[in-house]
């Protein structure tokens, strides 16, 4: 049965990134094409997967579309290309068709259609973020009550949904700040008095703490993910002593150095249970560069409520998923110059096997998660093609922007040397992150 499930599991990360892989890859070179298009260039090929043809059909526009039999990308290949990549010098087309191939169009023609793969990945992000901000809506302004969670024996639950939270242990509470800035000072206990209006009268209730030991997230391919904790778990204790609040499942984890932690966990409808977790050092963030710090995974800071929401408009949504989009290009940015200049170690680039492997554990926390990670996935896929390496778009553009400059392209025998080394840099750094895939902790 344990090989079974071991299968099942692995059979389900496959399907969810080559869905996932397959979503991205078909919006990203839909850019290419579309923009293509209107530019005047022909695309000859529209491919989703490489190798032998599985079925095709052809359009009123001349363009073979085709599904391949190995589904790990894609690519159009426009009139003039000598390869998928529209890499190299090109072929030579009829003088009569220049216009319509990739090497004889404009420059703005070329630089906007391979622009416009990235862009499009930017864009698919931007309207993920920006529509799950619209269904979810945001909190409200005045801190409210929303739907209450479960949560486990032993602990109260006085607050009710609608409630508008006036104080926490008389600290008066006016926003969602005051409540946080609140939570931060409280001292760790199972149950607080909530002042709260309801129904025109003001009252005193018991609840538990704003920040309980609550996990709110588990990160893929971390500690916690691989013992199997899910959102909405609650800890209740850490190597036998009782817990409240999630700080003091981090410092706990940061007294461990590596050692394994046991945590008691509560979920619902199924009681508790003990996990052991060995806690990863990690490279993260902070206002100055990066710091190491142990941990196992899990975020917290939810409460075991969820706040009132008000709705999001189209604009304002647009604007959350530009700023979210953008906060993970600049990560990509700093992570990837941290690890150029030795801020961090190069284990934190990934390789196919842990994306595979976040793919599938983002498919199994549900499709909302899902379709957020194929969000934070185009952003980053979409940033990593505007590095200027030749045959990745990046490369095509810095190409482009010599010739803006100098005024002529290029020689084909520079582009084909540029050509090949760019490949054997994009394959060597594909390598690098599966050896940290197979090797790293």
């Amino acid at each position: 049965m344990a090989m079974i499930a071991e299968i099942g599991g692995f059979l389900w990360t496959i399907c969810a990134f080559v869905l996932a892989l397959s979503i991205i890859v078909t919006v990203h070179e839909y850019g290419h094409y579309i923009i293509g298009r209107l530019s005047g260039i022909k695309a000859e090929v529209f491919s989703l997967g490489f190798g032998p043809r599985l079925i095709s059909r052809r359009d009123r526009h001349g363009t073979l579309w085709q599904l391949a039999a190995i589904p790990l990308g894609g690519y159009v290949r426009f009139l003039g290309d000598a390869n998928a990549a529209s890499a190299g010098s090109g072929v030579a087309v009829d003088p009569a068709q220049s216009r319509a191939s990739l090497p004889g169009a404009p420059l703005w023609a070329r630089f906007a259609t391979v622009a416009a793969g990235p862009i499009f990945n930017f864009i698919l992000s931007i309207l993920v973020f920006g529509g799950m901000a619209i269904w979810q809506g945001l909190p409200a302004d005045e801190p409210e009550v929303g739907a209450l969670h479960a949560i486990p024996p032993g602990m109260q639950m006085g607050l009710q949904p609608g409630d508008r939270i006036l104080a926490i242990d008389g600290t008066p509470v006016t926003t969602w700040q005051d409540l946080g800035a609140a939570a931060e000072k409280l001292p760790p206990k199972p149950v607080h008095d909530w002042t709260v209006r309801r129904d025109g009268a003001e009252l005193t209730v018991p609840g538990p703490g704003p920040m309980p030991a609550l996990i709110t997230g588990v990160a893929p391919r971390s500690p916690a993910a691989s013992a199997g904790l899910r959102a909405g778990d609650v800890i209740t204790a850490i190597e036998g002593q009782p817990v409240s609040r999630f700080d003091e499942l981090r410092e706990q984890v940061t007294k461990a150095e590596g050692r394994p932690v046991i945590l008691r966990v509560w979920r619902e409808g199924e009681g508790e249970a003990d996990y052991t977790l060995a806690p990863r050092e990690q490279d993260l963030p902070t206002a100055t560069g990066y710091e190491k710090r142990w941990m196992i995974g899990v975020t917290g800071g939810g409460t075991f409520f969820d706040p009132a929401t008000r709705n999001v408009g189209p604009i304002e949504a647009v604007g959350i998923g530009a700023g979210r989009t953008w906060d993970i290009i600049a990560s990509s940015v700093s992570g990837l110059w941290a690890m150029i200049t030795g801020q961090i170690g190069t284990c934190n680039l990934g390789g196919a096997i842990s994306i595979a492997e976040s793919t599938g554990q983002a498919a199994s926390a549900g499709g909302s998660d899902f379709i957020w990670w194929i969000a934070v996935l185009s952003a980053a896929i979409g940033f990593l093609n505007l590095l200027p390496v030749p045959v990745l778009d990046g490369g095509h553009l810095m190409f482009y922007a010599y010739e803006a400059v100098a005024g002529r392209r290029p020689s084909d025998r520079v582009l084909d040397i540029l050509s090949a080394l760019g490949m054997a840099a994009v394959l060597s750094l594909m390598v690098f992150g599966l050896t940290n895939d197979l090797f790293c902790p």
